[in-house]
């Protein structure tokens, strides 16, 4: 125990020193590169906070009783600890009971067993019931369930947002049919930081008597989430993305009448209401429910720092730097997130050479791929533009200090790109020239 106490106390300690260790103060080479690194790629994971980590080691340890163990104490003390995240959950959220949430392990699973669970079972009751309303801009977990089930004979409507990343209400609206099942939409867009009208969806989709689902993993714990002033049927989260361990999440599934059913996709001992089979990992639904209790602890001292960093480097950026666009709605949005297009540098080459700072082109699920960012195409920014891209992400644990060291660093870096790209001369040339020029397509 003494030696567990001493890594969280000195984890504690890397992370809140106001004064972090000097590069100049390590000798050793490779030392430095390690110190000289940080972490802005927020939307893809988050480190697990050392006070989320210090509330798990128990249960990785001598609390390891199968919380579906009723007939002794080690199964009850593991029981107690999953309830308590459960409520820790429903506490933020606003929800009514501890049985409107089901552990998953994550919102990939989560959203999976919304979208798919739902449609199936109220299309085997009535076969008529076959259309799904969502947009083009939901996380890839979401659209490929809906293309799944289109090649099961589903309906299912694409909206396109408008350039500011916001699905129109009207849009909705329209395409809202006597066939539909179920409407599901991004609460906080994992590439452009948007925040959709969550509260207006979820108002029509009760008043046309449709399931309203929303994708919360970049949401919860970040932004305010009340399910029942926003009537919202169904939210997916997930752990990782606000401070706690990968590979736990949760689905909520409002209780109400009638009950909202749905087919369970994993089979075996019925745990979870016979929603979701399966041992539940008693640590890492406790490291949730630790990480939520955080957020709904500390949600407004994060945001207002967030905020500030959000707009440091868009006035600093703007300042030394022409030809940049800030992607994606810029009021209705979570300021943890920032995506950026710098015109006539490519994206990747601008992300190799800040090799030092962890910043990403868009989502993780879809970095493996040259192609552009189809969230951006789909606001209407060009193809040529899209691959000029960064996405950041600030977090909890950011510091000023590496802020400013990316404003520079990225300044330099954008100039260095342009000094060597003719396209970019050429336009230099065309506005000091009053003759006409022609226009050039670029990548």
């Amino acid at each position: 125990h003494r030696i567990l106490t001493y890594y969280t106390v000195n984890l504690l300690k890397l992370n809140f020193n106001a004064n972090p260790i000097g590069v100049d103060d390590v000798k050793n080479e490779k030392q430095k590169k390690k110190i000289s690194r940080f972490y802005l790629d927020s939307q893809a994971t988050t480190m697990i906070d050392p006070r989320v980590f210090d509330k798990m080691i128990p249960y990785m340890t001598y609390v390891y009783g199968n919380s579906h163990s009723r007939n002794h104490f080690f199964g009850w003390e593991s029981e107690n600890a999953v309830e308590e995240a459960r409520e820790n959950i429903i506490r933020l959220i606003n929800g009514k009971n501890n049985k409107e949430i089901i552990f998953t392990s994550g919102a990939t699973e989560s959203n999976n067993l919304a979208i798919i669970g739902i449609c199936t079972y109220y299309n085997n009751i009535n076969k008529n019931k076959n259309h799904i309303i969502t947009s083009q801009i939901e996380h890839k977990c979401i659209l490929q369930s809906c293309r799944y089930l289109q090649t099961k004979g589903f309906e299912v409507t694409y909206l396109k947002p408008n350039q500011k990343g916001i699905i129109e209400l009207e849009d909705i609206k329209k395409n809202i049919k006597p066939n539909t099942i179920l409407a599901s939409f991004i609460f906080v867009n994992n590439e452009i930081g948007v925040i959709q009208d969550i509260k207006n969806i979820g108002k029509m989709c009760k008043e046309n008597q449709i399931l309203f689902h929303t994708d919360a993993s970049q949401a919860i714990g970040k932004v305010p989430i009340d399910v029942q002033e926003m009537n919202i049927d169904l939210m997916s989260i997930s752990a990782h993305k606000i401070y706690g361990p990968k590979g736990i999440g949760a689905l909520f599934i409002k209780r109400k009448k009638p009950n909202i059913r749905l087919n369970a996709m994993m089979h075996g001992g019925g745990q979870e209401r016979g929603m979701r089979s399966g041992t539940l990992p008693t640590h890492l639904i406790v490291g949730l429910g630790e990480a939520i209790q955080l957020c709904s602890r500390e949600m407004e001292r994060d945001n207002k720092k967030l905020i500030f960093f959000f707009n440091y480097v868009k006035q600093y950026l703007s300042k030394n730097l022409d030809y940049i666009i800030f992607n994606g709605c810029q009021i209705n949005r979570y300021h943890g997130n920032l995506n950026i297009s710098f015109l006539f540098v490519e994206g990747e080459s601008l992300l190799m050479s800040l090799n030092d700072i962890a910043l990403s082109s868009g989502s993780a699920c879809t970095s493996n791929t040259l192609e552009p960012s189809y969230v951006l195409r789909s606001i209407g920014v060009s193809e040529d533009i899209a691959h000029t891209s960064i996405r950041i992400g600030f977090n909890r644990f950011t510091t000023f200090f590496e802020v400013q060291k990316l404003c520079v660093d990225l300044v330099n870096s954008v100039k260095r790109l342009r000094s060597i790209s003719p396209l970019y001369e050429m336009e230099l040339e065309k506005n000091n020239s009053s003759s006409d020029t022609l226009q050039f397509v670029w990548t």
